[in-house]
């Protein structure tokens, strides 16, 4: 099973860029290199594809900023810190800032690296004593995180990799308290479409188009993506009210290639707009990622 905030890189799912990676071009079918062509692979599974995935960009300000309002909207009223769950959190980038504002907060990772690595960067920043890493998953949460005493629960690139999205999903609500904030941020089927397009992997980009799990093939990392209105049914269905969707990665793709990176005016105007772009419905069927803000019911 497998979420990074600007303070570094991290590894879960969330951690293809906000525009999924693609194979490079000499490996249409998504095969690995050195793979034979067109040979059948299974679906990685638990820590197999927790292994695979790779280093992840800072997170866009509007999903650093979705994350603060969750917050805000589910810590106690007394003042006290808010109990925060990430869940397969690894390297920790979004759980250290979130410790770091003053909050306490268990990663809970199947990685011992990523932990390790978590550990490390906590203490760095002086914030250890603030943050928990706990080796487990979704399907044994409940062992791990006792039922109604989490605040805010970070379900960041799980749901994409989970054998069982809705049962994690009801690990997450069992975890939560009645008045908790679940923030889910899933990989999108129409951003990896249009990714695809762009790159010129025109069949993979069919193959994702046809497929009612939106992979490419059977290289393909993901077992699933989802579009707004699937992963709202998803949520529903394990006892959450989605309280808005906004989408992460709408713009960047279309932006030149080289200047904006140099030009921090350019970046900063890019900025700007994503943010506009990512709460427009009318944009976020080409998001690369859906930021779900949910409350149990």
């Amino acid at each position: 099973m497998a979420a990074d905030a600007a303070a570094g890189a991290d590894r879960r799912p969330d951690a293809h860029p906000v525009t999924e990676p693609v194979p490079p071009s000499g490996s249409p079918s998504g095969a690995p290199s050195g793979a034979p062509s067109g040979a059948p692979a299974a679906p990685p599974s638990g820590q197999a594809r927790a292994e695979r995935r790779g280093a992840r960009p800072a997170a866009p300000s509007l999903l650093l900023e979705g994350v603060d309002d969750l917050l805000a909207a589910a810590a106690p009223r007394d003042g006290a810190p808010a109990r925060v769950l990430d869940l397969g959190g690894g390297t920790g980038g979004l759980a250290v800032r979130l410790a770091a504002a003053g909050h306490e907060v268990v990663v809970v990772d199947p990685s011992p690296d990523a932990l390790a690595a978590l550990a490390r960067r906590a203490d760095d920043v002086g914030v250890g004593a603030r943050l928990t890493g706990v080796q487990g998953d979704a399907e044994d949460l409940p062992d791990h995180v006792a039922d109604g005493s989490v605040d805010l629960l970070l379900c960041h690139g799980v749901l994409e990799v989970v054998d069982d999205p809705g049962r994690a999903l009801v690990a997450c609500r069992r975890a939560l308290r009645p008045t908790g904030r679940l923030s889910a941020l899933v990989a999108a089927r129409g951003g990896a479409l249009l990714a695809r397009v762009a790159s010129g992997h025109l069949r993979q980009a069919r193959a994702l188009q046809l497929d009612p799990d939106g992979r490419w093939g059977a290289q393909d990392p993901l077992l699933r993506r989802f579009d707004a209105d699937g992963a709202r049914r998803l949520l529903a269905g394990a006892g959450f009210s989605v309280l808005r969707a906004d989408g992460v990665g709408v713009l960047p793709a279309l932006a030149p290639r080289g200047g904006s990176a140099l030009d921090p005016a350019a970046v900063q105007a890019l900025e700007d707009l994503e943010r506009v772009a990512g709460t427009d419905p009318a944009l976020l069927g080409a998001a690369g990622q859906l930021h779900l803000h949910a409350a149990p019911v």
